[in-house]
């Protein structure tokens, strides 16, 4: 299917201009443009018929999502490579999607290629046989995609999704506030307190979240498990594989928030604030750090006045005896999946992991990730943040799934409804971790 003509295409292709926030809040499904803009989906709809072909496509990449100029580019290379295909890009919100997605597979009203997180969220998708197997596909990307980058979207030695980037878990920090107080970045969980403190002190909020947006919080949550737990015993633990959430290391972390919050060390009014408002108040400097994925740095490229004012560093260790500075939560997830009832499989097949590519290779430009597809091209702009959060992922000594994508979904749902009652303070960290061994040995 065009092959050859689509990888000369898009190398050949020029970056857009800056794109916008991370993690959106737009709550209106959208239809991406050749130009990169939305429209209401209705609207796009009524064009549809001049199409030769439609295919529809879901993402979570909203107007204010870092990824959005990329999958807008990313769609233009492809339109522009199949004379009389028309795509349909249409967009929702990083929670709302979650509900919509699941309900959509169990009513059979997919769209042609949608958007998945990997691991234990889409087990059940691959299980309702709703999703296309690509193997065969995958053969015309060997050279550019690892097999290994596709261990998470594989299963049952069965590939059935295109990963987009390596996103990976980290400390965002404004470098200008903790020079003024004579601050770096904390490697271990002393250090990290100790910061904390110093920042609470000098009048500062030390760590802006959302408890709203649940995932926000997890970001932290999950990365202080890792430093605690370590990767191996987590993973088992998580999968069902033999460990025990009843394990004393996994009770720390849940210790840990507790104390981060008795002394004060999240922003004021977390519980009612949305990612975006909550990424809003450190961009603007009114709190020192941010715990969430790698494509924090496009968005601080774009929304922050100076983007010199801030930095990144890993998740600081909380137990060395377990694990490293250099083990990351994270890796390949972010997927697009082909639903088995598209009308054309083929064409389907081609857009899912020619669009992969694509946003792989813009949003690196760009700085809002990580990428998954060999850097066949000049890289050279790319933002410093950006490259040094790609150093880290490149000497990364292992990588384990958030918990919320690791996590069959009846699980992961629990924990972060658990996670956010540990943060109001309606259960202790005891609780929470009986109530999270009770519902992974369900």
């Amino acid at each position: 299917m065009k092959i050859r003509r689509i990888l000369s295409g898009i190398a050949a292709a020029v970056l857009m201009g800056a794109v916008v926030t991370g993690c959106g809040n737009t709550e209106n499904e959208t239809t991406a443009k050749n130009d990169g803009s939305e429209t209401p989906v209705a609207e796009e709809k009524k064009d549809d018929t001049s199409a030769e072909k439609t295919l529809t496509l879901w993402s979570i990449a909203t107007e204010s999502d870092s990824f959005h100029t990329a999958y807008a580019e990313a769609i233009k290379d492809f339109e522009a490579e199949h004379d009389g295909v028309k795509i349909v890009h249409e967009t929702f919100e990083n929670e709302s999607y979650k509900t919509k997605i699941k309900a959509a597979v169990a009513a059979n009203e997919l769209p042609d290629v949608f958007y998945t997180w990997a691991g234990g969220f889409s087990q059940s998708f691959v299980d309702s046989g709703k999703v296309l197997a690509l193997d065969s596909y995958y053969d015309n990307y060997k050279d550019e995609l690892s097999e290994a980058a596709l261990a998470n979207i594989t299963y049952d030695g069965k590939i059935y999704g295109s990963t987009l980037v390596t996103p990976v878990s980290v400390m965002w920090y404004n470098q200008k506030i903790f020079n003024e107080n004579n601050l770096s970045a904390p490697a271990t969980w002393d250090e990290f307190i100790n910061v904390c403190k110093t920042l609470k002190d000098a009048g500062v909020s030390p760590i802006a979240t959302s408890a709203k947006d649940k995932w926000v919080l997890a970001m932290l949550h999950d990365g202080l498990t890792l430093k605690s737990v370590g990767p191996e015993k987590l993973q088992k633990t998580l999968l069902k594989q033999g460990g025990s959430y009843s394990d004393k290391d996994f009770l720390v972390s849940a210790e840990k928030i507790k104390e981060l919050s008795d002394i004060g060390a999240f922003i004021n009014g977390a519980a009612g604030l949305s990612n975006d408002e909550a990424s809003a108040e450190f961009y603007q400097g009114r709190a020192a750090m941010y715990f969430t994925g790698s494509w924090m740095g496009g968005s601080i490229m774009t929304d922050c006045d100076d983007p010199t004012d801030f930095s990144v560093a890993p998740i600081p260790v909380v137990n060395s005896a377990n694990a490293k500075i250099t083990d990351f939560m994270g890796g390949g997830a972010d997927s697009l999946m082909v639903a088995a009832s598209t009308k054309d499989a083929d064409l389907s097949a081609e857009l899912a992991f020619e669009v992969t590519k694509g946003v792989s290779k813009y949003a690196y430009l760009s700085g809002a990730g990580i990428p998954a597809w060999k850097v066949n091209y000049d890289d050279s702009q790319v933002p410093a943040l950006t490259k040094k959060v790609a150093e880290y992922a490149n000497g990364a000594t292992s990588f384990t799934l958030w918990f919320d994508t690791l996590l069959e979904s009846e699980d992961a749902n629990e924990y972060l409804a658990l996670l956010q009652k540990l943060y109001l303070g309606s259960i202790s960290p005891e609780e929470f971790q009986t109530e999270m061994a009770a519902q992974l040995e369900k």
